[in-house]
């Protein structure tokens, strides 16, 4: 028997909820869709939003002959299986949309065995993918296909599927607290939502009410891949967060990282990079403080722990900012990598040898101790071709105001 995904699967776009910014009347895709001019194209979301679906649809609509492989259980056998398929339907005048399920997972040969069947016509191709194509897809492909972004399915998407999977198993007297209920636990995922509404029929329960349904379902499992895309989304959020001086927001985006499973010192490491990116010379306690934190975390575990991490994070958000030091040594960088040619300025070399000394390597050099305040009043530091420079302007806020004027008074001296 069919799993109920299966059979609730839409056949036409009336059947499909949801992507209404892709398939509105106005939108290219959609309009292409109507006119039956097919194109290769990426579709980017999170599953259970219609991705395999809608390239089925999509088949449909332009009366083409449909193929599926995934790139986790298929490889270059297959793709060829595809091809003289593909063959045999082009000479009966029938085009064959090819859908990659997971395009992502085959690596960059793989992804180039379809540029010559995409480009001759042969086959349309229709990747999907839960990961950035972005970062995942190489250039050559990505650039013979239209990315479509799918969005999670909102509450009115859920509501019509539901809908339909409820009347479907004949459960239609369920109240709207159960309805309510099932749709949270979706987490926006339609084959979740389709799948929770099986187990309640299979579950047979004498109420369908807000507090059966609740007792039936199990705790909602958070979108979350640490390896994937939304990870890094939330972890940037957690990061824009602490810059933007929200600690509530900064809490919060650490709560959703952890209670989906994600490692804390994936967090810890993370504030660290913020505490010498974003924070800076304007508090370099923040430094210490995440570093104690992860230490913390490594010697009491996770519950004490996590607080600690939680307590460096409110601290990163309230302190004063500055990304004057990473300007800088970025400035640094790139000057460091036009210049490497140049010699070090013999003042500031060593002379271990005699004869080194013979040939002037350290003459002129001035002992700052030795100077009065500790400072050698005109001594150059740069490649004499460069000249001196300025890259590092602190910043007007925290210990950086101090920073700031005591860099005006050496400045203005040399």
């Amino acid at each position: 028997m069919k799993p109920l995904a299966e059979n609730l699967r839409p056949q036409n776009l009336d059947e499909f909820f949801g992507q209404s910014h892709l398939l509105n009347e106005t939108h290219p895709l959609r309009q292409a869709l109507d006119k039956k001019q097919l194109h290769s194209m990426i579709l980017w979301g999170p599953s259970g939003v219609g991705k395999t679906t809608l390239a089925q649809i999509i088949a449909n609509q332009v009366d083409g002959h449909f193929e599926q492989i995934s790139a986790v259980l298929d490889g270059v056998k297959e793709l060829r299986a595809v091809v003289e398929n593909a063959k045999k339907f082009q000479n009966i005048g029938q085009k064959t949309v090819l859908f990659v399920d997971e395009i992502h997972r085959f690596n960059k040969a793989q992804q180039d065995g379809f540029l010559p069947h995409i480009e001759s016509g042969l086959i349309t191709l229709i990747g999907a993918t839960t990961e950035n194509p972005s970062f995942e897809l190489n250039r050559a492909l990505l650039s013979r296909m239209s990315v479509y972004v799918l969005e999670v399915l909102n509450a009115s998407a859920l509501a019509q599927i539901l809908q339909r999977a409820l009347t479907h198993e004949k459960l239609e007297a369920m109240g709207e607290d159960a309805r309510l209920s099932v749709i949270n636990s979706s987490g926006g995922d339609a084959r979740r939502l389709i799948n929770i509404v099986e187990q309640i029929a299979l579950a047979k329960l004498d109420k369908l009410d807000g507090v059966s349904v609740g007792n039936l379902l199990q705790k909602k499992i958070s979108a979350f891949d640490k390896g994937g895309d939304i990870f890094y989304q939330q972890l940037s959020a957690f990061h824009k967060s602490i810059r933007g001086s929200s600690p509530d927001g900064a809490l919060y985006w650490m709560a959703r990282m952890l209670v989906a499973g994600c490692d804390a010192k994936t967090i810890a490491r993370r504030l660290l990079a913020i505490a010498s990116e974003d924070i800076g010379n304007a508090d370099p306690r923040a430094l210490e403080i995440t570093l104690n934190a992860w230490q913390i975390f490594e010697r009491v575990g996770a519950k004490e722990g996590n607080r600690a991490i939680a307590q460096a994070a409110v601290y990163c958000a309230v302190a004063p900012k500055s990304n004057a030091v990473y300007s800088a040594f970025n400035q640094a960088m790139s000057a460091a990598q036009d210049s490497a040619d140049l010699n070090v300025p013999k003042h500031l070399c060593n002379a271990p040898t005699a004869l080194m000394n013979e040939l002037g390597y350290g003459k002129g050099y001035r002992y700052a101790h030795n100077e009065q305040g500790g400072f050698a009043k005109g001594q150059t530091y740069f490649p004499e071709e460069l000249g001196e420079q300025v890259y590092y302007q602190p910043v007007d806020r925290g210990l950086e105001i101090k920073i700031s004027e005591k860099l005006k008074q050496l400045r203005g001296n040399k």
